[in-house]
């Protein structure tokens, strides 16, 4: 008996000692926050818990009394804060939660020197009041918008885009980037039967000379009865669409270095030659050689054209089926100048832009956009986004220009309009633009529609003017014809930005549907830099209103959310576009952006969109120039930094940059969950119709734990007709299938690696499928692999 008592006093020491230290780190810490201008509550609580300390090591049950109170204030303190947002809630009550479970436990309860059975049952009164407040929590999340939005009134209009249903012949599916599919043999009744079909391998995995960015961002296509791919390393695969079988592969020989910002492939393209052509061959001519082709980008700056049937290099295409697109180009250095995502092709022409290094320096290779001949390569024309002639063609010893806007995301296509849109990003440096011209500045951060035949400027509006945060247009637009309040169909233009503003324009004349007036942003640049009075601000928007605050900072404890709200009252912050600063900038919505390369799927039969927007905030911070932060590169430095966070060197300019996430001690954001959504909008009335948190914490946390939070993604939904939306992209490995009225979780299914890709659904031989890219993502994290998944509902039985 002496012994388990002098077990039990010892554990009653160490919970003082542990209410002490944290009474200890809670004051010091609201010392700190307060002069900050932070909530003073953390002093309150770091007292209590000194006190709460002093009366455990006496052995006095007041402590139990006091630390009732405590938590009592503590709950409804943190109801104030943040109401009842369940994770909103949890590092202001977990610790000090347990703590007052544990020292009402008998073997710390009975070393009172006195038992007072008031300060013990007000004690369990608080505890079951903060469990009855996160119970409550858990069912009402005020982030979650409950709505539906009723079925189609009829089915599916017979499309005049003449792709056979079963078919998905480009990124989007169609070059106007719906990510819609008028399949329905797998729907919101069946779903849940859904079981792996095939998986193919393509042994194509990360390499030693690899940088960090190493991304399996593809969505295959599909044509007929073949299913055509691109690997990280743009290995290319022809697959067998029913069983997955490898029909062919061509590899381009990719040799990247750990200097290369990406190494990705997002997709390819594909292309037939014309109905004459197609005749011959059905009156028993021989298929001319090329007929059918896959065209191919490489990170090192090629371009290929493939036989769709054999693999084989189209012979009249280029040299021998290649094209450098670092001809005329300045400074070409090997994964400056990337092509990731798949070209537009018109009936002639391809159309292809490429990436450019963010952030390395001032002699950068061109932004320019090129349009070349499908059958010859022969280079058409050009548009280079910082010239004065953008139009004007390099001749012998000249070059496009150096660091011109880039368009590195899939860009869309009107074969109607012959209008192909292209999202355009911002002069390199981003996050300085004190030296650019009046040029630089006029087709950058926006959306440019140009003549996909010649090339020539349609128009192009601007999203962001003077972009110093790297916000740039990230995604392929959606096009759709959409009927209006006045019952007129209306061609639009839907555009998701990194700002969380999805810009409505009128695809013919670039002309604002939905309003986005210019309102006034924080002003105070860098020194030698400016910032534009005012941006543009779609009423079409998942930004959200209101600024972030100390309250909206959050932790996995209350002792790694103070830090948080620490930190974010040490930086500059004064609402969306606060200008870069050398103290350290709040950057929300985040440099990775609400919207990134996936875009949004459109039902454009129910004028319904399906959007995945997160919510992660950025810290950039200006470096000035100085002793060891040189002008200019070293002399064998051949590239930037294989990421597109940490350090950023722009030479160049007064300034260089570290860009990061806003994360705790703890390597958690800083800001309180969610970080992703899926959502649907009416875009009959522009109405958010639901919200929903997707994505667990399984892949992310120490622990295996399924909490669903909403975790931040890379990737884009596909809906269909069968009243099902799948997608994948987050943070933890799965791909998902949901109700396109409601939002309901209709299935799920565990990826053996990370799914920042766009899924796809096809059908051949009269059987759907649906097929994920798992292969992960480097610096987002997840986890690396090869796979290829196809997923279908299972045989009937006879």
């Amino acid at each position: 008996m002496e012994t388990k008592a002098s077990l039990s006093r010892i554990v009653v020491i160490i919970t003082a000692l542990f209410a002490a230290l944290s009474g200890i780190y809670l004051l010091v810490g609201g010392i700190w926050l307060a002069k900050l201008g932070g909530s003073l509550y953390y002093i309150i609580a770091g007292v209590v818990s000194l006190v709460t300390a002093w009366l455990l090591y006496r052995r006095q049950a007041s402590a139990l009394l006091l630390y009732a109170v405590f938590l009592l204030c503590t709950t409804v303190w943190a109801v104030w804060e943040v109401g009842t947002d369940f994770w909103a809630l949890t590092p202001r009550l977990d610790v000090t939660f347990f703590l007052g479970l544990w020292i009402i436990l008998p073997f710390v309860y009975r070393q009172m020197a006195a038992k007072n059975a008031f300060a013990r049952g007000a004690l369990a009164l608080s505890l079951v009041f903060t469990v009855a407040v996160l119970g409550y929590a858990i069912f009402n999340d005020p982030q979650v918008i409950n709505g539906t939005i009723k079925a189609a009134d009829s089915a599916p209009a017979k499309s005049d885009s003449g792709i056979p249903d079963g078919d998905w012949p480009a990124y989007g599916r169609t070059q106007g980037g719906t990510r819609y599919s008028p399949l329905s043999q797998i729907n919101d009744q069946n779903v849940s039967k859904l079981d792996v079909a095939w998986t193919f391998r393509t042994g194509d995995l990360k390499t030693a000379n690899d940088p960090g960015e190493i991304t399996d961002e593809v969505t295959p296509i599909k044509i007929g009865d073949m299913l055509y791919l691109c690997t990280p390393h743009q290995k290319l695969f022809a697959l067998d669409a029913a069983t997955g079988k490898e029909k062919w592969k061509f590899d381009p020989q990719l040799k990247p270095n750990p200097t290369f910002q990406h190494v990705t492939c997002r997709g390819v393209s594909y292309h037939e030659t014309t109905p004459a052509a197609e005749g011959n061959a059905a009156n028993g001519a021989a298929p001319a050689v090329c007929a059918r082709r896959i065209i191919l980008p490489v990170n090192d700056g090629r371009l290929f054209a493939l036989d769709a049937e054999t693999g084989a290099r189209c012979p009249a295409f280029g040299n021998n089926g290649e094209l450098n697109l670092q001809n005329n180009m300045p400074n070409a250095v090997p994964g400056h100048y990337e092509p990731t995502s798949p070209p537009i092709i018109t009936k002639s022409v391809i159309i292809v832009a490429g990436a450019v290094t963010d952030n390395f320096s001032t002699r950068e290779p061109s932004g320019v956009i090129r349009g070349f001949d499908v059958e010859t390569g022969k280079l058409l024309w050009a548009f280079d986004p910082g010239a004065s002639d953008p139009n004007k063609l390099p001749t012998d010893g000249e070059h496009f220009t150096a660091n011109s806007p880039n368009s590195w995301a899939p860009a869309s296509y009107d074969d109607k309009l012959d209008l192909v849109y292209l999202p355009i990003g911002v002069a390199t440096p981003d996050i300085w633009g004190g030296n650019r011209t009046p040029d630089m500045e006029r087709y950058a951060s926006g959306l440019l529609a140009l003549n996909a035949t010649t090339g020539k400027l349609a128009w192009f509006y601007q999203t962001v003017h003077h972009d110093l945060w790297d916000m740039d247009v990230p995604a392929q637009p959606t096009l759709a014809d959409i009927t209006d309040k006045s019952g007129n169909k209306v061609p639009a233009i839907y555009v998701p930005t990194k700002t969380g503003n999805i810009f409505v324009l009128d695809r013919r004349d670039g002309k604002l549907i939905v309003d986005a007036p210019e309102k006034p942003v924080p002003q105070g640049a860098a020194k030698g830099d400016h910032v534009s009075p005012t941006q543009p601000f779609s009423k079409l928007t998942f930004r959200p209103e209101a600024k972030l605050t100390g309250k909206d900072m959050w932790g996995a404890t209350i002792y790694d959310q103070l830090m948080c709200r620490v930190m974010f009252h040490k930086l500059r912050y004064e609402g969306t576009f606060t200008p870069p600063s050398e103290q350290g900038t709040l950057v929300f919505p985040g440099n990775l952006g609400m919207f990134e390369w996936g875009g949004i799927s459109v039902d454009t039969d129910r004028q319904l969109a399906i959007a995945n927007p997160i919510a992660l905030p950025f810290v950039s911070k200006l470096i000035p120039r100085g002793p060891g932060n040189p002008i200019e590169p070293e002399p064998n430095e051949k590239g930037g930094s294989g990421s597109e966070s940490g350090i950023q060197h722009q030479y160049g300019v007064p300034y260089a940059v570290t860009l990061n996430a806003f994360l705790s001690p703890l390597g958690l954001p800083c800001k309180q969950p969610s970080w992703g959504y899926i959502s649907a909008v009416d875009l009959k009335t522009n109405d958010i119709v639901w919200k929903q948190r997707i994505g667990t914490v399984r892949d992310s946390s120490p622990l295996p734990l399924p909490f669903k939070m909403g975790m931040p993604m890379l990737g884009a939904p596909i809906s269909t007709a069968g009243n099902v939306f799948f997608i994948a992209a987050t943070a933890d490995n799965y791909l998902r299938a949901f109700n396109m009225s409601n939002g309901d979780k209709l299935w799920e299914a565990r990826l053996p690696a990370g799914g920042q890709a766009t899924p796809m659904t096809y059908s051949v031989n009269g059987k759907q499928y649906v097929v994920i890219a798992a292969g992960g993502h480097g610096s987002f994290g997840t986890k690396l692999g090869d796979y290829i998944i196809a997923y279908a509902l299972p045989d009937a039985k006879s």
